[in-house]
């Protein structure tokens, strides 16, 4: 009998390496998969190479304690709670917004009533960019992909009815997330909620926006001090609330490979921790409360991998770099969303199987909160059904399978760890990079990461062209589809202009004296590094400035940004 290896990462023996090159001699000895996506077979979605079958030596250089160690343990590859989702499950929270404050708040109740823990506001292109309703670059994109959200008025009606206290929101918003934050703390304290009780998070990663998304307001550097400002008032003011949600979902949205978007999404993580760090907060203030969010594509195992890399590399960097102390500074918690990228125009109902492999590949690798997409995303906003069947997804998930019986259940899987160590190998190596531009800031203003997901979107478009890839219902097993029977949501042209109207009459009704001083004050804060702008923006949204004023209050101080053409 032939000694086999025991243990995970246990040496191989000679008669085991034999044996184990003469089964991939026989294993080649049949017919290569002919047919559709043949040839992709060998590769990941990313690219990354695969062998046929994994065994104890691609793992044998793991060092259990190190590298895996249990659940709840440093460093928290196998997940941050020891007993993962057998104590309390994701948060189920689904990304909405579209039209005006009262139809979101409509949505909002419909989604709670169906069981969904915690809300997410998805906010209007106008809103996202600084812009009024009734600015004329805002005409035509009111309310189409989000809620427009002018003033604070808008805010108190999105959250009519809601327990501001005994729910926590998301909301996904960048370049005027300080604002965002301030309008959500005005709301909660005219309810009389203090806002040492309001628990949720706000995204504010602007770094991403320059890297990926696009929606930026001012440049890189004064942004960041806004940004490392909002951080610090969050961490002294709002006990419950995290402070920022470090965004990957929409490095990969715009076509980065999976070890791409757990690089430069961390990397965008590190950044605010060393301005924080540089801005004189010591680590373990604020760290604890950093979040991420991170996209959970088609590629099932390659997803689950990443997941699993991220909190390794993160509890490391955290403890042996930045020197924090507090355990909890060292585990990454992250939310994830479906891949809107892989959803298709065509055969919409096959995006509900995607989104259920999806969710699941978040769920094996250790998510705190999920988002579903809905089936119709890619034509419009989803209709109140798609979100149920969406929502039902995770339930089903959480609820009938039993994957949540049992903590990394995929743990010790040799392709599962060898694909983790190639993520976090390389990440290591795009950190590299970065290093020799001298940082984020400056890897962002060499156009560095642009061109990276430029390229790794090239290479994924063209494996779909030439068919190595299969896209169900695009390139492969395609009918004609009959569209007009699907039922969508549509907003009106209407909605915008009487949204517009709205914001004319907040001006017309409120102490124009009072705005313009607000104002005068929140620049000169702009102007003293050492004044924290959060209170003067607050000051400014009590004062029912909108959201448009603000912005160019700030802009007359700090200019817009124009970014660098990269080829």
């Amino acid at each position: 009998m032939i000694e086999r290896p025991s243990g995970l990462g246990a040496q191989t023996t000679p008669a085991f390496e034999e044996e184990q090159r003469s089964w991939a001699a026989g294993s080649k000895e049949g017919r290569p998969r002919t047919g559709p996506g043949a040839g992709a077979s060998d590769r990941t979605i990313s690219d990354v190479p695969l062998q046929t079958v994994y065994g104890p030596a691609d793992v044998e250089h793991l060092d259990l304690a190190g590298d895996l160690s249990w659940p709840g343990e440093y460093p928290y590859t196998r997940g941050i709670h020891p007993n993962g989702y057998r104590d309390r499950l994701w948060t189920m929270r689904h990304f909405a917004g579209f039209g005006n404050a009262k139809q979101t708040n409509e949505r909002y109740h419909f989604l709670l009533s169906q069981g969904q823990h915690g809300l997410s506001v998805a906010f209007d292109m106008p809103t996202l960019m600084g812009y009024d309703s009734d600015a004329p670059q805002s005409r035509g994109e009111v309310g189409k992909c989000g809620v427009a959200i002018d003033s604070l008025l808008d805010m108190e009606t999105l959250f009519d009815g809601i327990d501001m206290g005994a729910i926590t929101t998301s909301m996904t918003i960048n370049g005027p997330a300080a604002i965002a934050v301030a309008q959500y703390i005005a709301a909660a304290e005219k309810k009389g909620i203090s806002r040492k009780l309001l628990g949720g998070t706000i995204q504010a990663d602007i770094l991403k926006e320059y890297i990926a998304q696009k929606e930026w307001i001012f440049p890189p550097r004064p942004h960041m001090r806004v940004i490392v400002d909002m951080i610090e008032f969050c961490t002294n003011e709002m006990p419950l609330w995290n402070t920022i949600s470090v965004s990957g979902y929409h490095i990969r949205e715009a076509g980065s490979t999976a070890a791409q978007e757990l690089a430069f999404t961390l990397g965008d993580g590190f950044a605010y921790v060393e301005a924080c760090m540089a801005h004189g907060m010591d680590v373990d203030s604020f760290a604890p409360r950093l979040s991420f969010f991170f996209n959970a594509h088609s590629d099932f195992f390659e997803e689950i991998a990443k997941f699993r890399a991220a909190r390794r590399i993160y509890a490391k960097r955290m403890r042996d770099k930045y020197g924090a102390k507090n355990p909890k500074s060292w585990q990454l918690r992250f939310h994830t969303q479906t891949a809107g990228c892989s959803a298709t125009a065509q055969q919409p109902e096959n995006n509900i199987v995607r989104v259920a492999f999806e969710a699941l590949s978040a769920v094996l690798g250790g998510t705190q909160s999920l988002h579903t997409n809905s089936m119709d995303e890619v034509l419009a906003l989803p209709t109140e059904k798609s979100v149920e069947i969406a929502l039902r997804t995770q339930q089903v998930l959480a609820y009938e399978t039993n994957v949540t019986n049992v903590v990394d259940p995929l743990g010790g899987s040799y392709f599962v760890e060898a694909l983790t160590d190639e993520m976090e190998r390389q990440a290591e190596a795009y950190f590299a990079q970065v290093e020799e531009y001298g940082g984020v800031v400056e890897a962002i203003e060499a156009g560095f990461f642009q061109k990276e997901i430029a390229e790794a979107s090239y290479r994924y478009q063209r494996s779909i062209e030439s068919k190595d890839r299969v896209i169900v219902g695009v390139n492969a097993f395609q009918k004609e589809d009959k569209l007009d029977d699907l039922e969508l949501l549509r907003i009106t042209d209407e909605m915008g202009r009487e949204q517009a109207r709205s914001v004319q009459e907040i001006r017309a009704k409120r102490d124009g004296e009072a705005v313009k001083a607000t104002l005068a004050r929140l620049q000169v804060a702009c102007r003293d590094p050492k004044d924290n702008v959060m209170p003067h923006l607050i000051d400014c949204v009590n004062a029912y400035c909108t959201e448009g004023e603000i912005v160019d209050a700030m802009v007359q101080v700090y200019g817009r940004y124009t970014e660098r053409s990269v080829f």
